[in-house]
């Protein structure tokens, strides 16, 4: 899937969730495809409202059952203890998974080629209003449901770059254009 094509389905995703956005920030928006070059199943679509050195503020624009794989948000140093994050879905319905004991019949279906780098399997289940709140480093990954999803996300300063995923083939490579 081209960028731009990408970027037109999480625009419509936005519409239905009633979430206005800019021409600048539909502009601006990045499409994670993790370097995979799977995004119709792997990846997620963000706009950056805000990211400065006290706080961000997101858009995170998921296809019909597109799955983001499981990372944390690690230390930086002695003053950034990593990313703190809430997660809140404001269309459609988001599966997280989080440490803990794992789901008798998990809702997300992870695809066959990532399976063996998810390995926390605590289920909780997002509908709009509402929201998990993750402290930093802990490991976490998602999947849309069958609509797709919009999660707004309130966080400390982000730092995409410094993200450690389980799966050592993903890259958090940016696309905007």
């Amino acid at each position: 899937m081209k960028t731009e094509e990408a970027r037109k389905r999480a625009l419509d995703l936005l519409r239905r969730a009633g979430i206005v956005v800019t021409p600048r920030e539909a502009e601006n928006m990045e499409v994670a495809d993790l370097g995979l070059g799977d995004l119709e199943r792997i990846g997620l679509q963000v706009i950056v409202y805000e990211n400065n050195e006290r706080y961000c503020a997101k858009e995170l624009i998921l296809f019909p059952r597109q799955f983001f794989p499981e990372h944390r948000h690690p230390p930086i140093d002695a003053r950034n203890p990593g990313k703190q994050e809430t997660f809140r879905c404001r269309f459609g319905e988001v599966y997280l998974y989080v440490p803990g004991g794992p789901a008798a019949q998990p809702k997300a279906r992870v695809p066959a080629p990532y399976r063996d780098h998810v390995t926390v399997r605590h289920e909780v289940v997002l509908r709009p209003g509402d929201q998990y709140t993750l402290p930093p480093d802990t490991p976490h990954w998602f999947q849309a449901g069958d609509e797709g999803a919009v999660v707004s996300e309130f966080s400390s300063t982000s730092l995409d770059e410094t993200d450690v995923f389980t799966d050592p083939s993903v890259r958090r490579v940016k696309k905007t254009r």
